[in-house]
């Protein structure tokens, strides 16, 4: 059994989560649409540029979470799902899915939105085990803090070694697939990288050594 691991964002998903529930929540009224939505497109802006502060741009995204029920989160996230994510999953994602599945591979996402956000998604994409940067809860409430290390650029690669330290799997051969400069850390430890809809940045890279390009866009 290999490990099959998938970023999630413009990689397994035609779009990107994070900003999507952003935009989600501005749409419902429940943040102030303007505002948050220029802060929103900015540090997506400053993710793609390769030049994001993942604690400042946490501390911006938890903050909903922090200040609404959790009761209410889950209904808004049951409605997301719906109207927001199920149009980002193309089918050849779940072939790419399937085609590992069928071959006895594990299946692992690992994305640096958080897990409120992903842990759905996952579950819908029928994925083995997820690894996401996870928001601090305290009594079954967010603080809007984050828990532990966030699962981003070089982040990805501890948490994976963390989670190889618990699990009975290696990285012997493993593929990773992801669209991004940001995981680069993480590409270059698997056996097998992948770049899927890549950004400029790692299409170069990808082109320079040798590493499979494809698309699951439909």
């Amino acid at each position: 059994m290999s490990l099959a691991i998938f970023d999630l964002d413009n990689t397994l998903l035609h779009g990107d989560s994070d900003h999507a529930w952003g935009e989600f929540l501005c749409e419902k009224g429940i943040v102030d649409s303007e505002l948050y939505r220029q802060a929103n497109d900015t540090f997506y802006h400053q993710y793609v540029a390769g030049t994001l502060n993942i604690y400042e741009f946490l501390e911006f995204a938890l903050k909903p979470l922090k200040e609404l029920p959790r009761d209410q989160l889950n209904q808004l996230h049951e409605q997301f799902m719906r109207e927001k994510v199920e149009p980002m999953i193309t089918e050849k994602a779940e072939a790419l899915l399937k085609q590992h599945r069928d071959k006895g591979d594990f299946l692992l996402i690992i994305t640096a939105t958080n897990k409120f956000v992903t842990g759905p998604i996952a579950a819908r994409l029928g994925v083995d085990d997820i690894m996401a940067t996870d928001p601090e809860e305290i009594n079954g409430q967010y603080t809007g803090k984050v828990a532990g290390t966030p699962c981003f650029q070089g982040g990805k690669v501890e948490r994976l070694n963390e989670w190889l330290s618990t699990h009975e799997h290696s990285l012997a051969g493993s593929s990773f697939y992801s669209d991004s400069r940001n995981d680069l850390p993480l590409l270059e430890v698997v056996e097998n990288p992948v770049a899927v809809d890549a950004d400029e940045t790692l299409t170069q890279i990808a082109t320079e050594r040798g590493w499979p390009i494809i698309s699951l866009r439909d």
